[in-house]
């Protein structure tokens, strides 16, 4: 049942501060005029680093990013004896694969707050012969694990977890690379699929993914599929089922494309300012399904160009972003950002399709309504998603339940209306470590163009 949100000031509790003072956003004096630069893509990042680990040879992964999520990758394979040289000065990392097998028979993984480490290595431990302890954040022991349990016992693994099949792992593997047939529920996490789909082609012999129920975020099991077919692997899709051959990896030289789940905040920026943001490298042919989110913005009114070479959002005059309804459940990372944006539109706008962003890092749905009725905005929490009535938001410091997209989306707040302050800021870390400076930086160079933004409801 959806419930509406009409008096504001009740049942909020205080924000945590986890890591010192919350973070003052500056409103823009100017909107923004530029091109931004944001990290080299998360999910690129940590699946590249995966399929180069396994691969025959050195790989060299160049636009990498650096951030918690994927310094757990790189830590993570290391411990399992992959050597990787990293060089973060120019963003490149080297990767010397095993060929399928992991070296170290023995091993503890701290896969912190990272869902993609977590979901990914795990069925890659299938592959390696030995006993190995896979654990995280509190956050990360709370995330459904249940589904890569069940599959790796079903291919002659032994896992030992807390109750639910959640973390920690005690995993004992015989390093059979047994292939075969497993059903994978689709409804949860597309990570489970995509975790299972990495490591499939250094098994023995072909194996079969059959989703059972509807597949969420298909773009993110696409972009696996297309990064193993760069690495030589071969995959085929028919009756609701992937097979998988038993090809193994190819190393490579490969170029990591910027994270538009990041470039999703400036591209916001630039729709609630009337101001122009362009993101070199990331265009038509994105691997990335979250860059869909520049179509929403189009659909509300903001100029969107899209080029082989980067992608622009010219954001309306101040007053005519419109509202509207919105099935995000393709590009569900950037709800968030739609819900911040949605604030400043001329009339409501519903996001539909991702009440499984209930069990990301945080309750996404639940976060997103209850902190933008700390900023006096009037809210309503959906069984699938939410609606935000456009309103003037009120100084608050924002809750962010130690979720980086929490973070970076109420900061777009701020950046219209002053006394919005973000809690634990530090957050940021794992995904867009410099977010904050980029940010400021950006707002610097706004004011120097001298171009008045209008303030609050102008």
């Amino acid at each position: 049942m959806s419930s509406r949100h009409e008096h504001l000031d009740e049942h909020l509790d205080e924000p945590g501060d986890y890591h010192g003072r919350a973070h003052d956003v500056v409103p823009f004096d100017a909107p923004p005029n530029a091109k931004v630069v944001v990290p080299g893509s998360k999910s690129i990042t940590n699946r590249a680093l995966i399929i180069a680990a396994l691969a025959q040879g050195t790989s060299t992964l160049r636009g990498i990013l650096f951030s918690d999520d994927t310094e757990a990758m790189l830590d993570c394979l290391q411990a399992l004896g992959i050597f990787c040289e990293v060089d973060q000065s120019n963003n490149v990392a080297l990767v010397q694969g095993c060929g399928g097998v992991p070296p170290n028979n023995a091993a503890t993984l701290n896969v912190r707050q990272s869902g993609t480490t977590a979901r990914f290595i795990v069925p890659l431990l299938a592959l390696a012969r030995g006993d190995f302890e896979v654990d995280g954040h509190p956050q990360m022991r709370s995330r459904p694990m249940d589904e890569l349990a069940t599959a790796l016992r079903s291919r002659e693994v032994s896992v030992t977890s807390h109750p639910g099949d959640r973390l920690p792992f005690t995993i004992a593997s015989k390093g059979g690379r047994i292939g075969g047939p497993i059903d994978v529920r689709g409804d949860v996490s597309s990570q489970f699929l995509s975790g299972l789909l990495l490591s499939s082609p250094c098994t023995t012999t072909p194996s079969q993914f059959r989703i059972v129920g509807d597949l969420i975020s298909r773009p993110y099991v696409d972009m696996t599929i297309s990064m193993m077919r760069q690495f030589g692997a071969s995959v085929r899709e028919a009756d609701n089922t992937f097979t998988v051959e038993p090809s193994g990896y190819e190393a490579r030289d490969y170029v990591i494309e910027p994270d538009a789940s990041a470039a999703s905040y400036f591209f916001g920026l630039a729709a609630i300012t009337g101001g122009e943001v362009t993101i070199d490298g990331l265009g038509a042919g994105s691997l990335q399904g979250d860059l869909r989110f520049v179509h929403d913005l189009a659909a509300m009114g903001c100029d969107v160009t899209i080029d082989d070479a980067a992608t622009s959002v010219q954001g309306p005059p101040l007053g005519a972003l419109r509202g509207g309804s919105f099935d995000m459940s393709q590009h569900s990372d950037t709800a968030p950002t739609m819900a911040a944006v949605a604030v400043f539109a001329s009339s409501p706008v519903t996001v539909t399709g991702v009440g499984f962003i209930r069990h990301k890092e945080s309750d996404r749905v639940g976060g997103v309504v209850r902190e933008l009725m700390r900023c006096g905005i009037v809210a309503t929490e959906l069984p699938d998603g939410f609606t935000v009535e456009p309103g003037i938001p009120s100084a608050a410091t924002i809750e962010t339940y130690e979720d980086h997209r929490m973070a970076m989306s109420f900061s777009l707040l701020g950046c219209r209306v002053a006394g919005i302050k973000i809690a634990n800021p530090g957050c940021v870390a794992k995904t867009f470590p410099n977010y904050f400076e980029t940010l400021a930086d950006l707002r610097l160079a706004s004011s120097a163009s001298g171009r008045p933004c209008p303030k609050g409801d102008a």
